[in-house]
């Protein structure tokens, strides 16, 4: 065991030298953290909430990880709007670690030493009251910070935001007095755009599942039309730092042409 972690160890320090050395590092991230319930399976945890306990716990060490390299912005995925139909047993327990984790983070001296400002994406108003006053406060709390930016979809779904958008454009242009003949004409992709719960943030260069999955299942789906993607096999409450600098480092790699 002493020997792997040393091993462990001289691989993570050759792999951040590698990646500081290249200098190109993605200046938004987005992650959709998955597999905290087959964590909590496999690693014999008694119930799915410890292992969404253990997932809301690495959210710390992911926003060391940014700091170190210089990533200015994320944006996590911790409940999608189909995630809100899970029973009652499990729904509840998950709210509340979210809750407490986002209390923790808004009131942590690192996020102030950090300026790091707390912004939620979503239909938060499907959200009990509970975890609404928490992301208010959150908000309130960072909202002078412009440092580091730590984005939370919750109760997210990437075809709602579109949905929501066109829709926010039709009742502002009918507002306007745009007769019906000419309402479509209205419709264009940046003025969709001006209309996303993300419209003032940049667009993720770099999107990280985990768990194997390899898909997007929603997350930023108008945004990512030229983020590039890593999927990492690991389960997102057992991600490491190697996990985190390979994905980066994959970023790195590769030549970015945005549909040219």
């Amino acid at each position: 065991m002493i020997l792997k972690n040393l091993i462990y160890s001289f691989y993570q320090r050759k792999l951040l030298a590698e990646v500081k050395s290249a200098k190109l590092v993605p200046k938004h991230v987005g992650i959709i953290m998955d597999g905290n319930r087959r964590y909590a399976l496999k690693a014999g945890l008694p119930n799915f909430s410890a292992g969404h306990q253990r997932g809301a716990d690495k959210l710390d060490e992911l926003l060391d990880w940014c700091e170190q390299l210089d990533i200015p912005m994320i944006t996590i995925w911790v409940l999608s709007t189909e995630n809100l139909a899970r029973q009652p047993q499990e729904l509840k327990p998950l709210l509340n670690i979210i809750e407490n984790k986002i209390k923790q983070i808004s009131q942590s001296q690192q996020t102030h030493q950090r300026k790091m400002k707390i912004r939620c994406l979503g239909k938060t108003e499907l959200l009990p009251n509970s975890t609404r006053q928490i992301l208010t406060e959150a908000e309130k709390a960072t909202a002078s910070y412009n440092s580091f930016h730590l984005n939370i979809a919750i109760g997210y779904g990437g075809r709602q935001e579109i949905t929501d958008a066109v829709q926010k454009l039709v009742n502002e242009k009918i507002n306007q007095n745009i007769d019906l003949n000419n309402l479509a004409k209205e419709i264009t992709s940046n003025e969709i755009g001006k209309h996303l719960y993300t419209f003032d943030l940049p667009d993720p260069d770099l999107i990280i599942r985990t768990s194997g999955e390899t898909r997007l299942s929603g997350f930023l789906l108008w945004q990512s039309a030229y983020s590039e993607f890593y999927f990492c096999d690991a389960y997102w409450p057992a991600f490491r730092k190697i996990d985190f600098l390979r994905a980066i480092r994959s970023y790195q790699q590769r030549q970015r042409r945005f549909g040219l």
